[in-house]
Formats: C-alpha cells, structure tokens, sequence
C-alpha cells in the first residue's frame, strides 16, 4: 500500500482588517514565501478587507474573508469565528494583535491544535504600551495561545517583563525584507507613473504609511514647512512625498496648502509600486508615535536611503541606536526638522548607507524570516 501524501499544513491568518499596513505586508510574505506543498492558507479579517491590496496575495487557492465586526467588544462575533474555525479545520491559528488575541479562546474552542500570536506593535490608545487594561487582556488570552512572536526587541521585553510569559513561548522574528525588489537607484531607472519630482532638480523627502494618528504624518509635514521657511541655500529644491490613505490626508494637505508649499507635495495614496517609489526618494522619514519593527523602514534600508526615524519602539534597534540612521525625540517637530537639514545639507559625517543596505541583506532578509515562520508553523 502506497503512504498517504502529507497534506499542507493549513493556517488562518486573523488580523483586524486586511489593507495596506505592515502587519499584513507580513501576511502577503507568509501566503506568498512560505512553500506551497508545505502550507495552505486562509486569511480572515474581523472588519474589511481592500480587494486591491487582497490582489498582493499571488498565491492561488488562497481564501480572504471579511467579517465585518461592527465597532465595541468582540464577544457578539465569537460564534461566527468559532463556526467559522470549525468549518476551516486549521492546523494553525496565527493571530496578529490584540483584536485578533480576543479570538484566541475560539480557537481553542474549536479544536486548532496550534495557536501562535504576533505581536506587531500598539496603536494610538496605547502607543507604549503602558495601558494596564491591554495588559491584563493580554495576560488572561495568553493561556489560550501556545506561542508567541514578536517583531522587535521593546515587545519582546514587553511581553517577558510585563505579561508575565516564559521566554521559552516568546520568539523575536523582525520583519522581513525582500532585498532584491528593495534595491537603489541605478542608472536607467525609471520614475513611478505620475511621480511630480525628478532626481536632477529636487530632493525629495518622504514617507510611506498608513495615514492615521498612530504614524503622525503631519510632524513630517510640519517639520519639512519649517525647514523650507527658513529658507536655507537652494531650499528651492526640497520636495514631500507622503505615500498611503488614511484620515490624516486631509491636515496634512492642509498644512502644506497653509504654509503655501501645496506644489511641492505629492499625496498620491496607496501604491502598489512601493520599491519604485522608495527608490525616487532621497531621504526615508519615519514620524510614528509608536512602532515595532516597521517593513517600510527596512525597506528604506534595502533601497539605500539616508534614515530618520523617531526614537520609538523598534526603530533606535533598527537604526543601532543612530549608527543607522538619525533618531529624534518623538512629536518633536523642531528636531526633525534640524535632522532633516542635517541630512540635505550633509552636515558632519552621515551614516554609510552602503554599509545599510549590507546589514539589510545580511540580517533582515526574507528568506531568514520565512525559515523562521516555517519552523514555528510546523510545530
């Protein structure tokens, strides 16, 4: 008699939403990266999910559902996940923050016979992770996971020091980095469809990111009008590139349009062209009021970018504690505009952005990640 062929393993992958972001950037590499004859996937979102985002996923058979969980406690869709998980059959459930942490004992309920949990950073209500009702949530849903994943080494910390786990449940993977399509500039490049600046006239700084509180694009703004205002030699050249959606497009437009700088500011969205649009700038900015280890900051990296970044969360690791990049104070917006001349005007000595992207290929590479996830998936 023939051996049965082993099946996949099948995970489902429970985020908030499924749109543009970090975390689910992490998502699209796993569906994408991880070897098919090894693992199936089905990706599950308790609110909504951008189809043309969905469209990253080139993976076939690959199963995205929207939820859509109203606003308020998570309790009233409990059923719909647990009968949901039933009919699935996972072999993993890989939740991602702590909306996706409350379904956990679902899970559980329903027989997955591993569960890990991903933490990828705090939002705006909790931006250091000091809300001690998190935290408690976090320390009751623990017995309901098995293992845990961070992205950064403040989480990391976080959850040994401050939930309580044993550091033989918790396991630090940053985010990958895919250094080939992440790449500089090289001769013969092309500029993105509809990009305004060009390489011999402007320099261009930027930012790409969801537009919501959490990421505080408007300190960019605020930090880059001051620059200009002040009217340093060839200010003419200064250019704003902020790269996503999200609420706060509205004031950081209106910040530009006030300061009379609107012409110097592309908001184009979200893109789907993101390594071109990266490789068009010449300075990567990260203005977050909290992070964990950010994708679009490491991608920065890989393209070669001078870096500045607030010093918060997994960002001074990144940046090996200004080695990497510049650091500067959080939502402070005269710093960032004193680190943004800084850079333009190269100032002193500047980090090597060679020796960057080297540390970007030798240790934040994709394919390290994936083998990480591949092991902690298999059991």
């Amino acid at each position: 008699m023939l051996p049965t062929p082993r099946q996949p393993v099948h995970i489902v992958h429970l985020v908030y939403r499924f749109a543009a972001g970090g975390l689910e950037n992490v998502i699209v590499q796993l569906v994408n990266g991880l070897s098919p004859d090894r693992f199936s996937h089905t990706v599950v979102a308790l609110t909504t999910v951008d189809a043309d985002f969905a469209k990253r996923i080139n993976r076939s058979g690959v199963q995205v559902i929207a939820l859509h969980k109203p606003p308020g406690q998570p309790f009233k869709l409990y059923p719909a996940v647990y009968k949901l998980l039933r009919q699935l059959k996972p072999d993993v459930f890989h939740s991602c923050n702590i909306a996706a942490l409350e379904f956990a004992p679902m899970a559980a309920l329903a027989g997955v016979p591993l569960r890990i949990h991903a933490e990828h950073g705090w939002d705006v209500a909790d931006p250091d992770g000091s809300n001690r009702h998190y935290q408690r949530l976090r320390r009751f849903y623990q017995r309901f996971v098995h293992q845990f994943v961070t992205v950064s080494e403040q989480l990391h910390s976080y959850l040994l020091q401050r939930i309580g786990l044993p550091a033989s449940r918790v396991h630090l993977i940053p985010n990958g980095v895919d250094t080939q399509r992440f790449r500089p500039w090289q001769a013969g490049d092309t500029l993105p469809p509809g990009y305004p600046f060009n390489k011999q006239d402007h320099w261009v700084v930027g930012t790409v990111g969801r537009l919501e509180p959490i990421k505080n694009q408007p300190l960019l703004a605020r930090a880059f009008v001051r620059l200009v205002e002040n009217q340093p030699p060839g200010a003419d050249r200064l250019r704003l590139a902020i790269v996503g959606v999200g609420p706060l497009a509205t004031e950081v437009r209106q910040i530009m349009q006030d300061a009379g700088l609107l012409d110097r500011l592309w908001l184009p969205g979200v893109r789907a062209d993101v390594p071109e649009v990266l490789r068009a700038l010449d300075c990567f900015v990260l203005p977050s009021l909290s992070e964990g280890t950010s994708c679009t900051l490491q991608e920065a990296m890989a393209s070669g970018l001078h870096l500045v970044t607030t010093d918060v969360g997994g960002n001074p690791q990144l940046l090996a504690h200004g080695q990497r990049g510049l650091l500067v104070p959080n939502d402070d917006e005269l710093a960032l505009s004193h680190a943004l001349r800084h850079v333009w005007q190269a100032k002193g000595a500047l980090p090597d952005i060679e020796a960057n992207r080297m540390h970007a290929i030798q240790n934040l590479g994709l394919a390290t990640v994936l083998e990480r996830y591949q092991q902690l998936f298999s059991g």
